[in-house]
């Protein structure tokens, strides 16, 4: 068989000079950037509290090295920024973050456009782990730690190492479509725990509920110190592989012919992109959509090498689940949407467009 050589950014070897970003690339890398500086300066602002928009600026101005201003907020309105708004634009800034960057992990490694950070049964996992511990430890004042976020990420790490674990027993050289039919297995059977054990405990439901639907109302400084450090590593991780994801994309066999070892690839993505979605899966619950109508927005674009695509994922899931929390808040205070729902309004009717482009190609 022939091959033809594949594109130079898809070579996963570095050139001794690199060419310059495109002006169209840097546009794009400009619009990002500014894009979330303007979610963030509007979440910090923006809220059901009604704080002084002027005194706030002056507040976040006053933190400035060698800046001293005053800026008139009240001590209970200077607790509001710092202790409830502003840990929680963070928090939802790495979330989002983590799952736009797992999205594009998981697309590029399974070469899916629809792929997205629960695929390998993570969600199932993490619901399970979570009504387990809402079912049957319902009180946690004697934890020394939230025993719910901690059940959420160990069963989320649990059901992809089970789709690992049936797909390499099936075939020791699984290839992607091995592992999907494997995960879609697992997260079943781990769907049809979770649904038992809510059966069971049918007092517990709306607590149940309340974590899958997602939210970030109890979030505060102590989750984002929590998620940093697996939000770091794992995007880390992902963006050392960008280059052998777009390997990738010329199929397993070719990339092979090129010097990749493509499942040890796939499994450090894959691995990396579930450590990071665990970690904010288990302080936000099940918010979706995000890693898949970010990723594939940015392919659409900017272009599909993941040189591009990886990164400017992770600041525009950043700045995605900012605005949607925003909303989540606000829109009708002074009570509160769960996040999830405003991402599903959004995303579903996105993803039935990329299928429908799909089915059409």
């Amino acid at each position: 068989m022939t091959l033809t050589a594949p594109p130079l950014d898809r070579v996963p070897t570095e050139p001794a000079s690199a060419p310059a970003e495109p002006v169209g690339a840097r546009r794009w890398w400009m619009a990002a950037v500014l894009a979330l500086v303007g979610a963030v300066a509007a979440g910090v602002v923006v809220g059901p509290a009604g704080l002084p928009w002027r005194g706030v600026i002056l507040e976040l101005v006053a933190w400035v090295p060698l800046v001293h201003i005053r800026s008139g907020l009240s001590p209970t309105e200077q607790a509001i920024l710092w202790q409830i708004r502003m840990p929680r634009v963070v928090l939802g800034g790495l979330v989002g973050w983590m799952l736009g960057a797992s999205g594009a992990g998981y697309q590029g490694a399974f070469r899916n456009p629809l792929a997205d950070p629960y695929l390998l049964g993570a969600a199932a996992g993490a619901g399970l782990g979570a009504t387990l511990m809402i079912a049957y430890a319902p009180g946690s004042t004697g934890w020394p730690v939230d025993p719910v976020p901690l059940a959420a990420f160990l069963g989320a790490i649990a059901a992809v190492a089970a789709s690992y674990l049936v797909a390499t027993t099936a075939d020791r050289h699984a290839t992607a479509a091995t592992v999907l039919l494997a995960g879609i297995a697992v997260a079943a059977f781990f769907t049809a725990l979770q649904t038992y054990v809510q059966q069971q405990h049918a007092g517990s439901l709306r607590q149940v509920y309340a974590w899958i639907l997602g939210g970030l109302n109890t979030s505060g400084w102590h989750d984002v110190v929590l998620v940093l450090p697996y939000v770091t590593l794992s995007s880390a991780v992902l963006l050392a592989h960008r280059r052998l994801l777009d390997v990738l994309q010329v199929g397993d066999h070719e990339a092979s012919t090129l010097g990749v070892d493509t499942a040890r690839t796939r499994l450090v993505v894959v691995g990396a992109a579930t450590l990071g979605t665990a970690a904010v899966v288990a302080v936000s619950g099940l918010i979706g959509f995000v890693g898949i109508i970010v990723p594939h927005t940015i392919r659409l674009a900017a272009g599909s090498s993941y040189r591009r695509v990886l990164p400017l994922s992770m600041l525009a899931g950043a700045t995605f689940l900012i605005v949607a929390d925003l909303i989540a808040r606000t829109v009708a205070s002074p009570s509160e949407i769960p996040i999830g729902v405003i991402t599903a309004f959004f995303g579903a009717p996105f993803f039935i467009v990329v299928l429908r482009r799909r089915m059409r190609s």
